[in-house]
């Protein structure tokens, strides 16, 4: 990571968000691992859910912490491929203020490595929604390492350079708290 000298690490408020008909939070292997990766470099995690598969719901809980001024981060896994009940990329799109084509494009390109051509059928997305940004992911614990490794890690920290996305969340000063 190239780290600008006089930069200093600003922890975040991060809220992670698993979609599964299936998982439980006890088998939740996706959810924890960007939970306890953001907490282990120092961010907080002020929020945690996990829903089953459905659009409204989905669309809901983003809406929510997206108008919360304590979220700054929103980390969502799963919901994201290509069956029937996927349906992430469908509830949060819309509430996207500016997309970051960027995330998908180097996420599919780091995946490949990993998972071939089965990449294509990634429709992993970022964007910007009220100072917040979100991120949807696979539901895949490896798709999630692949995505914290490659890209959140830096992203997130404000040390990062040439540039990250910190500067462009809601003022870290009004996230100081809870409560």
């Amino acid at each position: 990571m190239s780290v600008k000298p006089d930069a200093v690490f600003v922890p975040l408020n991060i809220a992670v968000l698993t979609v599964s008909d299936t998982r439980t939070y006890d088998t939740d292997t996706s959810g924890e691992l960007l939970a306890s990766r953001s907490v282990e470099i120092g961010h907080r995690l002020v929020a945690r859910a996990l829903l089953k598969d459905d659009l409204y719901k989905i669309r809901a809980q983003v809406a929510t912490w997206i108008a919360d001024e304590q979220v700054q981060v929103v980390l969502i896994t799963g919901g994201t491929g290509f069956t029937g009940r996927d349906s992430t990329p469908e509830a949060v799109e819309c509430l996207l203020d500016k997309r970051i084509d960027g995330f998908g494009e180097l996420f599919r390109a780091l995946s490949i490595l990993d998972i071939g051509t089965s990449t294509i059928q990634s429709r992993a997305l970022a964007g910007l929604a009220n100072g917040t940004l979100v991120c949807c992911l696979p539901g895949s614990t490896g798709a999630c390492r692949t995505a914290w490794e490659g890209i959140l890690a830096e992203q997130l920290d404000a040390r990062h350079r040439p540039c990250n996305f910190v500067p462009h969340l809601k003022p870290v000063e009004a996230c100081a708290s809870r409560g």
